[in-house]
């Protein structure tokens, strides 16, 4: 039976029937311990862990643990959803990006010590078309490129840095560089769905906090759901 992965956070996919009835499974590997939910023809991963209590900080997610766990159970695919801020004031929270590039100017975690492939870095085609073809059959509008900028965090970004990058990105987050070139390195095909759930810092007069975001992710928690469970119908068709 072929598996999908899934990244994503508790905050989107507490919501989600699929998860509430998944199975917890503690794996190990030789990058360390990953917590993987089980479902049927699904494999979740929460980036920032499952207690709202101890939320594992984007410079601290073991991404290369989380992957190689999907790996081993055998995922044919990965998805991404991730919670973005926007750089330009024509995308506005609760927007929808599928996005066809990335840039970090920090380094990305790497699955190679002394012998490397050196990869091309890339979302894979593929994946993304069946996100963009998920979200029209569900009637959900979504722009189909656009460049995501990833910062280390865990801070966010000053007035300064947003007006930079809004020259370059559309979409601003902290984590899915990372995991598209540690699973391209697994040799796992991998794309990425990003809600805008907040304007960048300075888009607007009022100050940027982080309530404003996560306030901005609840609202579009049930769009990605909804996106998921369309896409996991292509997924199971093999269309």
């Amino acid at each position: 039976m072929d598996m999908l992965g899934v990244i994503s956070t508790k905050l989107v996919m507490g919501k989600s029937d699929l998860f509430k009835d998944s199975k917890f499974k503690s794996m190990e590997n030789e990058f360390g311990q990953a917590s993987v939910f089980l479902a049927d023809n699904i494999a979740f991963i929460l980036r920032h862990g499952n207690d709202p209590q101890n939320h594992i900080l984007p410079h601290l997610i073991n991404y290369r643990a989380n992957i190689k766990a999907l790996k081993d159970i055998g995922v044919s695919e990965i998805v991404g959803f991730h919670s973005t801020g926007s750089l330009k004031t024509r995308l506005r929270p609760g927007m929808i990006v599928v996005p066809d590039d990335f840039l970090t100017l920090a380094s990305t975690p790497t699955i190679y010590r002394n012998n490397a492939v050196h990869i091309t870095p890339a979302l894979n085609e593929k994946i993304r078309q069946k996100i963009i073809r998920a979200a029209m059959n569900i009637h959900v509008d979504v722009y189909q490129t656009g460049t995501y900028w990833q910062t280390p965090g865990p801070r966010l970004e000053t007035k300064a840095e947003i007006k930079m990058m809004s020259n370059y990105a559309d979409i601003v987050g902290m984590t899915m560089a990372n995991e598209s070139v540690v699973a391209q390195e697994m040799e796992i095909p991998y794309a990425s769905v990003c809600s805008i759930d907040n304007f960048g810092n300075g888009l607007l007069d009022e100050p940027l906090n982080m309530e404003q975001i996560l306030e901005g992710t609840r609202k579009n928690a049930d769009f990605m759901i909804r996106l998921l469970h369309s896409y996991l119908k292509i997924f199971i068709s093999k269309a």
